[in-house]
């Protein structure tokens, strides 16, 4: 079976081709600068077939960014693909579902009428999302399924006490303003593969998951379900990040824009682009650029890294309390899977917890599925990669062959 996986932002959209019931990855890219001059890069996974690296093609639309994919995955000589009726379904990653959500779901008209009414809560992407969506249709016709995978979904689960904001309850009651969460799709792979790596169902396990990188979430998973995260209505809440600041005090943002004379629209820039290890740091959103920075008496740079080891060591007490004990702590995306030190600072000082030292030699290991554990450690130290694409295919491959 062959699902083509869509993940469309504003000027740009990523894809990959796969078959999710092998997890083989036939071919994936990028279409860049979409209604501007069109960049698009064609990377098949096969053996012969040459690649296409950011070369300039028209694409006014994202229709015409979406038949550039097509034509590259039948090309008659570097494409995987015979013809376009082998792509049985497309998948796509869907930012915010809202409460309407807490499934992958076939794409029909209800269904793209509710998705839009999310809009209100991911302005930058749901309406991105939707136009590729649309898009889809335009090249591919009804007669392909599609179906949306959401980031929220997987914490829908989490209970009202973990999403109910402090605020007046009229404005939940009204305008749906809680903790929503996201990188569901991650936290969900990686705890399902954390209950296979241990050989125990995910019913019976305890995981909490760390998906950390320039966008950094935490997610408490007891039985399988999502209790508890880190992101809040929006990407900007919990850990600092890249370039986002994460938890702070509001009244921060008053002095600061009573005293410089900000719009909340630059405050939020600032809070989402200027803010997080950068902010702190002056140097980069990069955490290697910090490593190298701190290494050469950075003062700030090692002060950023030291806050964000801290935050995310905080947070994973805060979720071994609320789910009354923890199994496996799981670390994956780019700075998880790729960084031995910060995983080892991020997990000092929890022996309390039943975390020893980490295994020098395992953790010294980049991007591999590895248990990282120390000799004696009661709760296992896991670092895996994760796969969304391949999390959306399954889910696409499962609902369309229900059909």
């Amino acid at each position: 079976m062959n699902i083509l996986v869509i993940n469309a932002g504003s000027s740009s959209l990523k894809y990959q081709l796969l078959d999710p019931d092998t997890g083989v990855l036939l071919a994936k890219g990028l279409c860049e600068r979409i209604g501007i001059d069109g960049l698009f890069t064609y990377k098949p996974q096969v053996e012969g077939k040459q690649a296409l690296d950011a070369v300039s093609v028209a694409m006014p639309t994202h229709s015409e960014a979406i038949q550039a994919v097509l034509n590259a995955l039948v090309d008659k000589d570097n494409g995987v693909l015979a013809s376009m009726s082998e792509i049985d379904a497309v998948g796509h990653r869907v930012v915010h579902g809202g409460e309407s959500f807490a499934s992958s779901v076939l794409l029909t008209d209800e269904v793209l009428k509710a998705i839009e009414e999310c809009n209100p809560l991911a302005p930058l992407h749901n309406p991105a999302n939707l136009i590729g969506i649309n898009a889809c249709t335009a090249v591919l016709g009804d007669k392909v399924p599609q179906v949306a995978v959401f980031d929220t979904a997987f914490h829908q689960t989490m209970p009202a006490v973990a999403y109910t904001y402090a605020i007046p309850y009229e404005y939940y009651e009204k305008d749906k303003m809680r903790r929503y969460g996201f990188h569901g799709t991650s936290h969900r792979f990686v705890s399902a593969r954390a209950a296979a790596m241990l050989g125990k169902k995910i019913e019976d396990l305890k995981i909490i998951t760390c998906h950390l990188g320039n966008g950094s979430s935490i997610a408490a998973v007891k039985n399988g379900k999502c209790v508890d995260t880190t992101m809040g209505l929006t990407p900007l809440a919990g850990l600092p990040m890249g370039t986002r600041s994460g938890d702070m005090d509001a009244g921060v943002m008053e002095y600061i824009m009573a005293k410089y004379d900000l719009s909340m629209k630059e405050m939020m820039n600032i809070l989402n682009k200027k803010s997080g290890v950068l902010g702190i740091s002056g140097v980069s959103s990069d955490f290697r650029d910090l490593d190298a920075a701190a290494a050469e008496g950075n003062k700030r740079a090692a002060l950023a890294i030291d806050v964000f080891c801290y935050d995310v060591k905080k947070y994973i007490g805060s979720y071994a309390a609320a789910m009354g004990g923890v199994d496996a702590i799981v670390f994956t995306a780019g700075v998880g899977e790729n960084s031995p030190a910060l995983r080892k600072a991020m997990t000092e000082g929890l022996e309390y917890m039943g975390v020893t030292a980490l295994n020098d030699e395992a953790n010294g290991k980049r991007g591999q599925e590895i248990d990282v554990s120390g000799e004696g450690s009661k709760v296992r130290v896991l670092v895996i990669p994760t796969n969304e694409e391949l999390m959306i295919a399954m889910d696409t491959a499962e609902i369309v062959k229900a059909l």
